[in-house]
């Protein structure tokens, strides 16, 4: 009993530091081109259909057993997808906020804290998704709650769309696709 839970922990632990890595690799960004060109729209919709647990409960019923599991991995691996692009373009956001703090006008600096708290509590919210999403891959049928991920990429969105038009309204910032 002793050796199953020393391996459970190890498995845990390990898999925490194989997350930390990944995410600090992937996510640093470059400073060859500016910081908006590197944002990567999201199809929100797309995203919200994926964890939307009547959606899953509507396949369970549809789907035998072993195909449900087999298609909500799929699911769970296209969400993965979006929980790391939506979490690396807040790190890009982080960054355009902290050069916009600086700014002299007072509605452009608010807007970049307000941009800031967004993408870093989207960036907490993420991490803490990436895990819940590779757990549900062992065990399929559990429930998924990555909903606050896509409620806080949204509000991320209307602050980046925000500070994008007092900074410069010609040049819109998107973060999501429209359909």
């Amino acid at each position: 009993m002793t050796l199953a839970t020393i391996l459970v922990i190890a498995a845990v632990l390990a898999l925490v530091v194989v997350l930390r890595v990944t995410f600090s690799r992937g996510l640093q960004v470059s400073t060859d081109r500016s910081l908006a060109a590197q944002l990567q729209p999201i199809d929100v919709a797309a995203f919200r259909n994926l964890v939307d647990p009547a959606e899953d409960a509507y396949l369970l019923r549809r789907l035998p057993s072993a195909e449900f599991r087999t298609v909500q991995r799929q699911r769970l691996l296209a969400t993965a997808v979006y929980v790391k692009t939506a979490n690396r373009n807040a790190a890009i956001l982080i960054r355009m906020g902290q050069d916009a703090l600086a700014s002299s006008d007072a509605r452009t600096a608010e807007a970049a804290q307000q941009l800031l708290d967004n993408a870093i509590l989207l960036r907490r919210n993420a991490s803490l998704a990436i895990l819940k999403i590779y757990v549900a891959r062992a065990w399929p049928d559990a429930s998924l709650a990555s909903i606050p991920v896509v409620q806080r990429y949204e509000q991320l969105n209307g602050s980046a769309m925000l500070l994008g038009r007092l900074q410069n309204p010609a040049v819109p910032v998107r973060i999501a696709t429209a359909r």
